[in-house]
């Protein structure tokens, strides 16, 4: 998948939320983290820190390019394990495509 910046984004180059896994996960591959960040280690923390905060109050980031991070650390997390996310986890991948969408419709492309 060919890399896509924020400013370039479309509402219609974001899967629709109820997407299936092998639509998303090529979509999370349009950012990637790792550079964005200059490490694993810091793209993890950020999507690591998202996904306790969802976990513990439905909240997700605020920014456009926090909200990919951590759909591209999800997709880079379940090829690691070799399958499709859990239901919990298509919940919290969900969640994270309608915020992007929302945001391009918003145009606050950060």
């Amino acid at each position: 998948m060919t890399e896509i910046p924020n400013n370039k984004l479309s509402e219609d180059s974001v899967p629709l939320p109820d997407a299936h896994w092998s639509e998303v996960r090529l979509f999370a591959l349009s950012f990637n983290g790792y550079a964005k960040w200059g490490s694993h280690a810091k793209c993890a923390d950020i999507a690591k820190r998202s996904l306790d905060t969802w976990r513990e109050k439905e909240q997700l980031p605020n920014s456009l390019t926090n909200l990919r991070t951590c759909l591209f650390f999800e997709q880079r997390r379940w090829t690691h394990f070799g399958s499709d996310p859990d239901e919990e986890t298509m919940i919290y991948i969900h969640a994270i495509l309608d915020a992007i969408k929302k945001k391009i419709k918003a145009t606050e492309l950060n």
